[in-house]
């Protein structure tokens, strides 16, 4: 297959650019314009074309698209306008961005110009900065002569930093990934209910105002009173966020707009902490209010494409992007679902929910050696119930339902290390109140009761020192996770590398403290943390492999945790369920004895299902 390396040019302005907008909203918006184009055949020299619409898909059309791989920077957005204006779509898509976030990691720079500096294939222009609130038309001959030899430029760019990156080893089931993760945005399947949408709005805004009466905030003095404002969180069961005042160097409430933990409450899920900070921070809409309205929005212009993050988390997991999260979207009772339930198959069509079930804890206890919970996994038994069965010293039949949660939250919450006033807070978190001493039993129980997961953790922060000192080891089974000291990272069995960036230990307390670099300032690392972070990437690994083997025959439209969801035709449901719930038994050669295990379910809309 051929080699096209493609870049578009468009339209932009203070106020219509990718900056101001989602993607989709941008590439669909009635300002959009295509002012040029570059494709690249193989190494062969670019070639640059700008004219009409028309002119332009006429010029495209010369090159064998359908049977070709397609290669971009930052191709969610060059697939969807190749596709989406154009008609387009290649065999096949690769993306530069998209891999040097897999190589080098996604604390640091994935830009092209960042990435034509590492590998050293030369330098991006600036011509772009000049093409600001230009249309095509806006342009002298002599100006867009100039601004495709800068499109041309970073074309060349491109397939340099491509050619660089396959040369040096990068795993080729990973780009079949990158592939299926960008079709799920620039082809896109799923439909949205508009009415339904509509409805939920009105409702949304009708239960805010509702909301802030009765909290009290129609005359503004609890909402503007730093105190007032303080003490009605703190009767939500929230901890108001504090701050040192640049100016007095004292503790004091972190309420401006600015303060990053006072907006993250726009995220609490409970509805009356997000309609007052909301109402606090000015802001015109909660969370599920900008979220509705953002379907709304994508409802009027077409299908519903999936912006996904390929290796969006540290651990290579995917991420939600383009101000669209399905990653958290709420589906605890009817109305919080109303999202879910309006996204749905086209006519003629189901959804396929297939969710790997509990896979993390799986994973852990495989990667441990913890043997007995394993066979147990394997032999399909209630783990949560053997969990609390061991806690309360009593027969597993006479556990009862609240014990089974605790059990639960045990087993999911205490396997990377946790303490006992984290348990507790974890409980509170859903809704149950214990004593310290009592979670500190409970934690002891869960330790005693999983010794080889517990050395695991003891054997992760061994290696955090082996790697310190350039000593190459293994963590957990043999022939699953090699330290590579040279890079601060951990190999994993796809070949990428999950990287510690600048990590260093200083003396503290209880020894040696760790510490790497994030985009988020300093991140402290331990035992448990390192072999969270690995339970979590090889969990990726095998759902992304598992997806893989669906896509052989059926379409993936959405991967959400360690979920994968497709659309089928109604005449395939049965076979196709069947069919991806194999998928998702499977396991790759190295990790043989791994006892996973899914649940799926059918719908019109993914919220039945």
């Amino acid at each position: 297959m051929k080699l096209l390396t493609v870049d578009f040019e468009t339209y932009y302005s203070k106020t219509y650019s990718l900056t101001k907008q989602p993607t989709e909203e941008y590439i669909r918006g009635g300002e959009y314009e295509t002012i040029g184009v570059s494709v690249k055949v193989d190494d062969g020299e670019p070639a640059w074309a700008s004219g009409s619409q028309e002119q332009l898909g006429d010029w495209l059309r010369q090159f064998p698209w359908a049977d070709s791989v397609a290669l971009a920077h930052n191709a969610m957005f060059d697939g969807a306008i190749l596709n989406w204006h154009f008609g387009l779509r290649p065999k096949l898509w690769v993306d530069t961005l998209c891999m040097g976030r897999a190589i080098h990691g996604v604390e640091v720079g994935g830009s092209l110009a960042k990435l034509a500096e590492r590998y050293k294939v030369g330098e991006k222009g600036s011509a772009v900065l000049d093409a600001l609130g230009k249309h095509r038309g806006d342009f002298s001959a002599e100006e867009l002569s100039r601004y495709g030899d800068y499109c041309i430029n970073d074309t060349d760019l491109t397939y340099k930093i491509f050619d660089a990156m396959m040369r040096n080893g990068f795993p080729r089931s990973e780009l079949k990934l990158i592939d299926l993760t960008l079709r799920m945005f620039t082809e896109p399947v799923l439909e949205l209910e508009l009415l339904l949408l509509e409805q939920h709005l009105d409702e949304v805004k009708d239960k805010k105002e509702t909301l802030l009466k009765t909290c009290g905030l129609e005359d503004r003095e609890t909402l503007m009173s730093n105190p007032k404002f303080a003490a009605l969180l703190q009767t939500f069961g929230v901890s108001p966020p504090r701050k040192i005042s640049l100016l007095t160097q004292k503790e004091t409430w972190a309420f401006a707009k600015s303060d990053e933990e006072l907006k993250a409450l726009l995220e609490h899920p409970d509805e009356r902490v997000q309609a007052v900070v909301a109402a606090r921070l000015g802001n015109k809409s909660t969370l599920e209010e900008s979220r509705t309205e953002r379907f709304i929005g994508i409802a009027k212009r077409g299908r519903m494409p999936v912006p996904l993050k390929y290796y969006g988390a540290h651990t290579g997991r995917w991420a939600g992007s383009d101000k669209v999260n399905f990653q958290n979207l709420p589906s605890r009772d009817t109305h919080e679902k109303t999202l879910k339930n309006a996204v749905v198959a086209p006519e003629g069509h189901v959804i396929i929910n297939c969710d790997s079930s509990q896979i993390e804890a799986r994973m852990l206890a495989w990667l441990a050696g913890q043997e007995d919970v394993v066979e147990a996994f394997a032999r399909r038994e209630d783990v949560y119930k053997k969990m609390a069965s061991i806690i309360y010293g009593k027969a597993e039949g006479d556990v009862t339902k609240e014990e089974r949660f605790i059990g639960k939250t045990t087993i999911l919450g205490a396997g990377y290390g946790m303490g006992a006033p984290k348990f507790q807070a974890a409980l509170k978190n859903v809704g149950v109140d214990a004593l310290l001493d009592e979670c500190r039993r409970i934690i002891f129980t869960y330790r005693e009761a999983n010794g080889a997961i517990v050395a695991l953790w003891r054997q992760a922060q061994t290696a955090l020192t082996a790697m310190l000192q350039g000593a190459s080891t293994q963590l957990g089974r043999e022939g699953v996770l090699e330290l590579v000291p040279s890079e601060y990272a951990i190999r994993l069995p796809n070949g990428l590398l999950m990287r510690y960036e600048d990590l260093t230990a200083e003396a503290g307390e209880k020894g040696l403290q760790y510490s790497y670099e994030s985009r988020r300032g300093r991140v402290n690392l331990y035992g448990g943390k390192v072999v969270e972070n690995a339970v979590q990437a090889l969990a990726r690994i095998i759902v992304g492999d598992q997806m893989l083997r669906i896509a052989k025959k059926y379409r993936p439209v959405l991967t959400v945790h360690d979920a994968v969801v497709c659309v089928v035709s109604d005449t395939e449901a049965v076979t196709a369920q069947a069919y991806i719930e194999e998928c998702m038994r499977w396991v790759p050669p190295w990790a043989v004895g791994l006892p996973v295990n899914c649940e799926s379910g059918v719908g019109k809309s993914y919220g039945e299902c």
